[in-house]
């Protein structure tokens, strides 16, 4: 079945390979055979893949909204709901919008954290 969702790479062939694999592997099998699959992809392609599963889109959070009340509630609500490509994305152009002074204390805070708080998963 593989072999015939490679060849004729269409929707189609997937889905009958993801129907014929339902059918004949076990849960641990089909979860194995997931998780190769997804180690496989870079970690960006890896969690698009997992929203158009989940959710049946890939969007993410879109661009964040004009804050109502609190700017730092609101970016925080933004970013539990980004993508890994959006929260790198935004952080980078927020970064780079920075005064040289504001870069400098924002880089003292993110090293006073790491160190105080050690990696984050």
């Amino acid at each position: 079945m593989l072999g015939h969702a490679l060849t004729s790479n269409n929707g189609a062939g997937w889905h009958a390979a993801a129907f014929v694999w339902a059918a004949r592997l076990h849960q641990g099998e089909l979860t194995c055979l997931a998780a190769a699959a997804l180690l496989a992809l870079e970690p960006d392609l890896r969690e698009d893949v997992f929203r158009l599963v989940h959710w049946g889109e890939v969007s993410g959070a879109g661009a964040p909204i004009p804050p109502f009340l609190n700017v730092m509630d609101e970016a925080r609500f933004w970013a539990s709901m980004a993508s890994r490509r959006e929260a790198k994305a935004y952080a980078l152009a927020s970064f780079e919008a920075m005064t040289k002074i504001d870069r400098a204390a924002f880089l003292r805070h993110i090293t006073k954290e790491a160190v105080h708080d050690g990696p984050r998963a």
